[in-house]
């Protein structure tokens, strides 16, 4: 019988989301380097992100500065990227990685372009990329049938909406779809359910892409509930209403701490807080827990 499979084994892993959780995954992982790929959710309209896109067409930048940031060896660069200009600049609210990320987009011929400037910068060999280059945002449609319109108010939303999409209609970022039809491993989450991990997937051409893979998918679940009508559902009732949307989407294993006797889905459910902030993953128990679950999923 050949030996079970290694995390360290495999040719390429796609994480997808947005937030702090897919940077603390990329962080966990990023030992994988040039194999590992993130695939970053690009419709926040709140804080810096949200002021820029105010003035500028363009997509949010702050979840891949984040990303980037959590990525980087070296601190100061991480201090820079993450620096916000305090209340007696008259770029009050900016964050400097979102401006500086926004105005290498100008000087290149797309997105990607930019950010993959910035990451040889910082000697970053992972690829973290925009769901889409094109600026969209998030909309829900409610049981009163409203629509709701940026991911600021989606996620305060009394119940779940009725519905969830993409506005405009855009494309995904075709290197993100290409990673994702030859990754061995494809993550989801953790991090806002309806803010960072369903907008990538609400791309039809990111779904199909994971379909369509033989890449096992896993779902990491956030250590604590978060503040939105999703926090209210159980782990069961989240991947229901996501299947509901989406279509069908295998999900093939979970990463939770939470009990949910309706979960027909092989979970493991060893992982620890950080000893900083419960609500963040420990990376080392996270990255036990991930090396575990390709043991079994291969």
């Amino acid at each position: 019988m050949p030996a079970p499979r290694q995390l360290r084994d495999l040719k390429m892993i796609t994480a997808i989301g947005g937030g702090h959780g897919l940077g603390r995954v990329l962080h966990c992982l990023k030992f994988m380097r040039k194999r590992l790929i993130g695939i970053v959710a690009t419709t926040d309209n709140g804080g810096a992100s949200g002021r820029l896109r105010q003035h500028q067409h363009t997509i949010a930048w702050g979840d891949i500065r984040n990303c980037l940031s959590q990525l980087t060896q070296q601190p100061l660069a991480a201090e820079v990227l993450n620096y916000r200009f305090n209340e007696q600049h008259e770029l009050h609210g900016h964050n400097l990685g979102n401006l500086l990320l926004y105005t290498l987009d100008q000087l290149s011929t797309r997105p990607i372009d930019g950010i993959a400037l910035l990451s040889r910068l910082l000697n970053i060999t992972t690829r973290v990329l925009p769901m889409s280059e094109m600026p969209v945002d998030l909309v829900a449609e409610t049981h009163e049938k409203i629509q709701c319109f940026g991911e600021v108010h989606v996620d305060q939303l009394c119940r779940m909406p009725l519905q969830l999409k993409l506005e405009p209609s855009v494309q995904a970022t075709p290197e993100a779809v290409q990673h994702i039809l030859h990754s061995d491993l494809i993550l989801l989450g953790p991090g806002s359910f309806m803010t960072s991990i369903m907008p990538p997937l609400l791309l039809a051409e990111i779904r199909n892409a994971i379909a369509a893979s033989p890449a096992p998918v896993i779902f990491i679940d956030n250590l604590i509930a978060e503040n939105s009508p999703a926090g209210r559902l159980s782990l069961s009732e989240r991947l229901a209403w996501m299947q509901q949307q989406l279509g069908p989407l295998a999900i093939d294993l979970v990463i939770s701490n939470h009990a949910d006797t309706q979960l027909t889905i092989p979970t493991i459910n060893t992982v620890m807080p950080a000893r900083d902030a419960r609500h963040r993953h420990d990376p080392v128990s996270l990255l036990h827990a991930l090396e575990r679950a390709v043991t079994l999923l291969y």
